[in-house]
């Protein structure tokens, strides 16, 4: 599309051009509007104005020629000036007994009145002497019955409407191009911190870090867009930099048993001998199920990412009670602990498989850290469905309470492989709660320990 097209479709036009265009627009029609009501509005006054001044003439010859006849009035009441152009008194023959001075002999009007009528007798045009509203009034006078006509000069009226018209005519384009280059200036000052907004973000790339957009002065739409941007500019780097660690750890978490299994199965490549039941059963099998479930555990975070506007599960009723009775009976069949149980029946509407995981990932933490009893509560009050996992162990620190739901952060020290886990498990579970609505908390039990208490809404709520 060439200048010249683009130039006759608004829809190319910037911001500024359109603001300008519309705002000289509205403007110019107010002015339009204002100008022509004011035009109708002078008019009319005047024209009011002058044609009482013509009806106040009329009623004082009226009644100065009930006393005394025409030809005896006062000079005076004959005389003209800018509203009265003309005064003509005609007898009931149509003949002019007495007028103005200065005009001709013109009858103004045809109509006679009887004494004591009055009308308005509209718009009359005298050759050579000008345009009146003309206003009748009959008189009976001691020499006979006249008429009075008095005509509004229309002259002035029109001359002041006229140069109105012209001043008006003249000052609006003024007043247009002073609007317009005012919104123009204005639009374009409004906008200019938006175009550095721009041009900041423009020039802001992946690998840049901290960098944020200038936020101007005051509290207007223009600096909390660029307050908001900034906002989503460190979330953004926030995201970036967990995927940065979570990648990292990842490979750190993955190298540890591919690297076992590599020296393994190089140690066999040589030694074919040494393949035996031990080697298998004691490095290569333990290695390949924590890579699988490192690897297992992973895809679950990566699809809960994926899932965490809008997710795919299919949403059932799920009885909890029914998911914690299932784990007292795997944890009686894997280890000797004590299982306490206090259940009621407690029904929630979500995937059955995620919830399954969330309880059991809570349950394998207490197992690892218990130290001879794990209590297992499920009930349900006005907040939704609460579970209640306990165990007897060592319990956690208070200030790494909230970094345990972190992903891969695991507080065995050193970092043991035998004792504890992915340092994922913690962290998928807070993310199924989450993508139920529901919240994770981890507190002290009474008596020493852990507890980790779920709430997940229900329907009923």
């Amino acid at each position: 599309m060439n200048f010249a097209s683009s130039i006759l479709h608004p829809s190319q036009w910037s911001v500024r051009i359109r603001s300008t265009v519309a705002s000289t627009l509205v403007i110019a029609f107010c002015l339009v509007a204002a100008g022509c009501a004011l035009i109708l509005l002078l008019a009319h006054s005047l024209q009011l104005s002058a044609q009482d001044t013509a009806d106040t003439r009329a009623t004082q010859l009226v009644q100065e020629l009930t006393a005394e006849s025409a030809a005896d009035l006062d000079p005076s009441l004959l005389s003209t000036d800018s509203q009265v152009g003309i005064v003509q008194i005609v007898g009931p023959d149509h003949r002019v007994l007495v007028q103005s001075p200065g005009t001709g002999n013109q009858l103004l009007s045809q109509k006679t009145l009887e004494p004591g009528d009055a009308a308005s007798l509209g718009r009359v045009e005298v050759d050579d002497n000008g345009d009146y509203w003309l206003i009748g009034r009959g008189v009976a006078t001691p020499t006979g019955p006249v008429t009075v006509f008095v005509g509004a000069d229309r002259e002035p009226v029109e001359s002041v409407v006229t140069a109105v018209a012209i001043l008006l005519a003249v000052v609006g384009p003024f007043v247009l191009g002073l609007a317009a280059f005012a919104t123009y200036r204005l639009v374009g000052s409004a906008l200019a911190p938006v175009e550095r907004i721009r041009s900041r973000v423009a020039s802001i790339s992946s690998g840049s870090r901290g960098e944020r957009v200038p936020v101007p002065s005051g509290n207007d739409e223009i600096a909390r867009l660029a307050r908001t941007m900034n906002d989503m500019l460190a979330r953004l780097d926030e995201g970036a930099q967990a995927q940065q660690r979570f990648v990292s750890d990842a490979s750190h978490e993955l190298r540890s048993p591919l690297s076992t299994i590599t020296t393994a199965l190089e140690l066999a490549h040589r030694r074919p001998e040494l393949l035996d039941d031990a080697l298998i059963e004691d490095a290569l099998l333990p290695e390949a199920r924590r890579m699988r479930q490192l690897i297992d555990d992973l895809l679950t975070l990566a699809r809960s990412d994926e899932s965490n506007a809008e997710h795919p599960w299919a949403v059932v009723d799920v009885d909890l009670d029914d998911i914690l009775l299932t784990e007292k009976t795997r944890i009686a069949g894997i280890s000797d602990l004590t299982v306490t149980v206090e259940i009621a029946p407690v029904r929630v509407s979500g995937d059955p498989r995620s919830l399954t995981r969330l309880v059991r990932n809570l349950v394998d933490n207490a197992i690892r850290h218990a130290g001879s009893q794990v209590w297992l509560h499920c009930f349900h009050s006005k907040d939704g469905a609460h579970i209640v996992i306990e165990d007897d162990g060592p319990g956690i620190p208070e200030a790494e309470r909230l970094r345990i739901f972190d992903r891969f952060v695991r507080l065995d020290s050193p970092r043991s492989r035998q004792g504890g886990g992915t340092g994922l498990g913690l962290a998928i579970a807070s993310d199924i709660a989450a993508a139920h609505g529901g919240t994770i908390t981890m507190s002290e039990r009474f008596g020493g320990g852990s507890r980790f208490e779920i709430v997940i809404p229900t329907t009923e709520d």
